[in-house]
């Protein structure tokens, strides 16, 4: 083998030989390529599914389904009857009189229709809930599995420099490199040894979002398997087109809209007076008679509210429409520009994996091909594998920021993407 100093490969001794010999063969077994399978880890769609169970605030929303029904149970009530006992020392001493309240204009009907709109309205809430809850896991999901990356890369290289440093510090005890080259691969194992450090703290910090979302204890070891890579962006008409049959934000003010219609019908109902009908009987009233009966109709009169409740609940659904129309132009925009952004990153990102990352991969084997023939030294394979590094980390950013994209696309549409 050659010296990584480009000395003439006889001046080498065979130790120094056998150790150059055992550095080569870690080397290849600490890059990427030779790194072991990952054992089965968590999939998206295992995750999503667990943080839909897990989540307590859906849970809390779904209690609101019996709160929703028992409104519906109170709005079918009929009002209740009256049953009044007089006496007195006028006549008639005695009386007892029945009034029965008569509802008029459908009240209860309406009451019912409302209670029915409003448990419509709960539903839409869990709705929202779960739309949200899926986009915070896809961003914990993928932000985790770019600190896998990141901390995978982080650790290989780590351990690439400390052996070339061991390395460079036996052949500078042998006399075959100047001090130089040792201080040059102590600065990048100290350099590579703080990046790991960083990495796996990011690490931490991903899986205990993750876990937070799944309600797991924050500390416990969580892996994930789907690759950076990972969904399709729609075009961007049939995004839109999606936002507008699927959103549950324009869901949940749909529901709204139909919420208020049966408030407005409501308070039209509740401007035509109830009658109250009454009869009952009398005792004891000499010398005209010793029983007798007793009856009246009461009709309120609506001198001083007419028709004010119901105004009011109309300009309020002409309020709750134009928000609609306006959140329906409102996502349209953002979708569009949501999809065309997830596709510019979708770009990119295919960019490193397909040709960067293979060219990377070329540019290591070649600065390992010259390090074996003794063309460069060790400082100059580590100034490439650190170059090819940084351009996979960077490949890894690439790939956040189209998985983040995804996720604006989501939360934009306001529904699962296809």
């Amino acid at each position: 083998m050659p010296p990584l100093d480009g000395a003439c490969a006889a001046r080498q001794s065979p130790p120094v030989r056998a150790l150059l010999t055992g550095f080569l063969l870690i080397l290849q077994t600490a890059l990427p390529g030779h790194a072991q399978a990952p054992s089965p880890a968590l999939t998206l769609d295992e995750a999503m599914t667990a943080a839909l169970a897990a989540n307590p605030a859906l849970a809390a929303a779904r209690l609101g389904r019996a709160e929703a029904q028992a409104r519906g149970e109170v709005a079918r009530q009929r009002p209740n009857p009256e049953l009044s006992i007089e006496e007195s020392k006028d006549y008639p001493r005695d009386a007892a009189v029945l009034s029965v309240p008569v509802e008029r204009g459908g009240k209860r009907q309406r009451r019912i229709a409302l209670a029915e709109a409003q448990v419509r309205s709960n539903e839409g809430e869990i709705a929202r809930l779960e739309a949200q809850t899926r986009n915070q896991v896809r961003r914990a999901y993928f932000a985790l599995a770019a600190a896998q990356r990141r901390a995978t890369e982080a650790a290989d290289l780590q351990s690439l420099a400390e052996r070339a440093r061991d390395a460079a510090r036996a052949r500078f005890e042998a006399g075959d490199v100047p001090r130089l080259d040792v201080l040059q691969a102590e600065l990048s194992a100290a350099q590579t040894a703080g990046e790991a450090d960083k990495a796996r703290g990011l690490l931490a910090g991903a899986t205990a979002d993750l876990n937070a979302l799944l309600r797991r204890p924050p500390g416990d070891p969580l892996a994930v398997s789907d690759l950076l890579d990972a969904g399709m962006v729609p075009p961007p008409q049939a995004a839109v087109d999606l936002a507008l049959r699927s959103s549950t934000e324009l869901a949940a003010l749909d529901l709204g809209l139909a919420q208020q219609k049966a408030q407005v019908e409501l308070a039209r109902a509740e401007a035509v007076p109830d009658l109250t009908a009454a009869a009952g009987v009398t005792h004891y009233s000499p010398p005209d008679f010793t029983w007798g009966w007793r009856a009246s109709l009461a009709v309120p009169l609506p001198l001083f509210t007419r028709r004010g409740q119901a105004r009011l609940e109309e300009a309020t659904l002409a309020r709750l429409q134009a928000e609609r129309d306006a959140a329906a132009a409102r996502i349209r925009g953002e979708v569009f520009s949501a999809a065309a952004n997830a596709e510019v990153q979708r770009q990119a990102y295919l960019r490193y994996r397909d040709e960067i990352l293979p060219r990377a991969a070329e540019v290591e084997r070649m600065a390992e091909d010259s390090y074996r023939s003794g063309q460069t030294g060790l400082v100059a394979l580590l100034q490439s594998l650190q170059s090819v590094h940084d351009l996979r980390l960077q490949a890894v950013q690439a790939g956040t920021d189209y998985q983040n994209a995804l996720a604006d696309l989501e939360r934009a549409i306001g529904a699962p993407l296809p």
